[in-house]
């Protein structure tokens, strides 16, 4: 177990460096000049070249790219991410400011599509070749087929607009930002990206139940006189859901991409938000640190996924 952790980790490690290679390059070959968008055209007409040259040695844009990133790796193996081009504050502080949001919406989210994937999917393979059946597969299409961008401008005519059930965009209301204003803004874009992973958690789940409910020890405890609903929780979902911990922990990297397309739909003040406008004003430090962060993530989510499986299923080993 040890020497396997040791391994993995040895060879993320090489695989974050590689990556942030990749991003590095990308992030400083987009087009645009940073300089040009933070500069004022006053300043720009009264400075000219020189005042450009100055901007761009104090923002450490005038080195080759591998003295940039070079001292960029430097920095952030001690943690250093750099400052932001725009509000020339410490990367890592604006991210981790975003950051609590963007759990939230996930967290929220993840539970979400899980009560549900969990329900319908056990529902769809008791009934299997059932109306019912039929119905939450098509369902589970349809969330996977919709985009959640899409079905979020949708919810937000429908509940926003023409009901008024709930408010449209924000994390809060000016003057308000307790728990029920908080929860009533989180209800939306967390049902919007719950759906959108509930539809391919429910074909796991119903995959995975009625494989078990085919099996040996089934029939065998249906045999020793065990409930249908003992032999369904007890024995079958237990063992289906096995194989849904690793889907689950996989698609942590995919829930955060749909989050950030939410984000942006119900101005939702997360760490989606802030890549998207750092990308625009070209706010390279911002828009590294959050690709480092997904990097990582990604990560460290196969690695849990297969430690938890392991811890989840004794017949796989690690060693």
């Amino acid at each position: 177990m040890l020497s396997y952790l040791l391994r993995r980790l040895l060879t993320g490690a090489a695989v974050f460096l590689l990556i942030s290679v990749g991003v590095f390059l990308l992030v400083r070959a987009a087009p645009g000049d940073p300089v040009l968008m933070m500069v004022d055209p006053e300043q720009l007409a009264a400075g000219g070249p020189a005042f450009l040259a100055a901007k761009r040695a104090e923002l450490g844009l005038d080195q080759p790219l591998p003295v940039t990133y070079g001292i960029w790796l430097r920095d952030a193996l001690g943690g250093d991410l750099g400052y932001s081009f725009v509000s020339r504050r410490p990367v890592a502080e604006v991210l981790g400011e975003r950051m609590g949001p963007t759990v939230l919406l996930m967290g929220t989210a993840l539970a979400i599509g899980l009560v549900l994937a969990v329900a319908a999917g056990t529902v769809a393979a008791i009934r299997r070749n059932t109306a019912i059946d039929y119905a939450t597969t098509v369902a589970s299409l349809g969330t996977v087929s919709v985009p959640s961008f899409f079905l979020g401008i949708a919810t937000i005519y429908l509940f926003s607009l023409k009901l008024g059930w709930t408010p449209s965009s924000g994390m809060s209301t000016p003057g308000g930002g307790g728990a029920a204003d908080v929860s009533a803004h989180l209800v939306l874009p967390a049902a919007v990206l719950g759906l959108s992973i509930a539809g391919p958690f429910t074909r796991y789940v119903r995959a995975g139940l009625l494989a078990e409910l085919g099996a040996d020890y089934v029939r065998t405890a249906e045999a020793k006189g065990a409930g249908p609903a003992r032999v369904l929780v007890r024995h079958a979902l237990r063992n289906a859901l096995v194989p849904l911990v690793t889907v689950v922990m996989i698609s942590v990297p995919q829930l955060l991409a749909g989050a950030v397309a939410l984000e942006q739909v119900f101005s939702w003040p997360g760490m989606g938000q802030l890549a998207v406008s750092s990308v625009g004003m070209l706010d390279y430090p911002v828009v590294i640190g959050f690709a480092m962060f997904v990097a990582l993530l990604v990560l460290v989510c196969n690695l849990a996924a297969d430690l938890l499986y392991a811890a989840a299923d004794p017949r796989i080993s690690l060693s």
